[in-house]
Order: structure tokens, then C-alpha cells, then sequence
């Protein structure tokens, strides 16, 4: 029942992941139906029920424009969790601030990259230019689409591909 489905707006836009039981309250309240089932059914006493995939919002929900959420977790996928001064993966990354805080530096997508505790010791508190080092890619903020917002469910779950595409 913890399963991930992926919930579609009435226009058909990807809008949410929800574990199987409030994808199940939605389509027994009449708000949602299933699009896809690939996981089987789900038997209660008197019924049976498709065990869903994809559910669609039988409305369209009005919703601003969504974004990524500046955080730790975010940079470090943005940035592959590889260190952006010398390039090496690893589990042990933190953040550096490329323009460090107390030289006016912001806490901002464009300042935030990931980095090994070796270079972030190394550079310190000091520039780019007087710590000689460089960046491998300059920071962006990522583009919050379907896939990158949605595709880390996507494992197992094939059939969200073709919902995910356009958006």
C-alpha cells in the first residue's frame, strides 16, 4: 500500500506522487480514476479493486508554477553528486559557497555547489581566484520539469514514462 502512483491532473499534467492508499481514498471519493494498472488488485470483502499506476484527477487544479526546492539534497543531485573543483563522487559531499557569505556572497542556486571536504578545507573562506582553484561546471538552478521533479520514482514504474514526457 506504500507503493508510488503518480497522480495526473484533469489536463493530464503530472502533478504529485501519493503511496497506493491515498491514491485509493481519491478514487473512492469519485475524485480520481485509474489510468494504469500494473500492479495488480486489491480485494476488500465485498469488492475488488485494480491496484493503480497512474491516476487521473477527474478536475483540473489550478496551481502555481512549481520549482526546486533550494536544499542540500537538490544541489547535490544538480550537481551529480560529483565534487565541482576536483570531480570525484563520492557520499561525503557538502555545500561550498563559490562566493563565500561573509564577502557578500548569497545563499542561492548560483552560488551553492558540491564539494569534497578536502577542496571545501582547502578553498576555505577565500575566492576562487586566491584559492587557484576552478569549477568544473558553473551552478544553475535546475528546471523543474516532470522528469527531473518525478523520475526518481520511475524505477519500476515504466508506464509513468509516456506521462512524463511532455512536461
Amino acid at each position: 500500500m506504500n507503493k508510488p502512483v503518480l497522480v495526473l491532473n484533469g489536463n493530464y499534467q503530472p502533478i504529485n506522487v501519493c503511496n497506493t492508499k491515498r491514491a485509493m481514498g481519491l478514487i473512492l471519493a469519485d475524485k480520481a480514476m485509474v489510468l494504469e494498472n500494473g500492479r495488480g488488485v486489491i480485494h476488500t470483502v465485498s469488492r475488488t479493486f485494480e491496484r493503480p499506476s497512474v491516476i487521473r484527477l477527474v478536475y483540473v487544479v489550478r496551481r502555481p508554477r512549481s520549482h526546486v526546492r533550494l536544499c542540500k539534497r537538490e544541489i547535490l543531485r544538480r550537481d551529480e553528486y560529483r565534487c565541482q573543483y576536483c570531480g570525484r563522487e563520492m557520499g561525503q559531499l557538502t555545500l561550498d559557497h563559490v562566493i563565500p557569505r561573509h564577502r557578500g556572497g548569497e545563499h542561492s542556486w548560483k552560488n551553492l555547489v558540491a564539494a569534497c571536504p578536502q577542496c571545501n578545507r582547502r578553498k576555505g573562506g577565500r575566492s576562487l581566484i586566491k584559492a587557484r582553484m576552478k569549477l568544473l561546471r558553473q551552478p544553475f538552478e535546475p528546471r523543474p520539469t516532470a522528469q527531473y521533479l518525478f523520475g526518481r520514482y520511475t524505477g519500476g514504474n515504466g508506464v509513468w514514462g509516456k506521462y512524463l514526457e511532455g512536461w
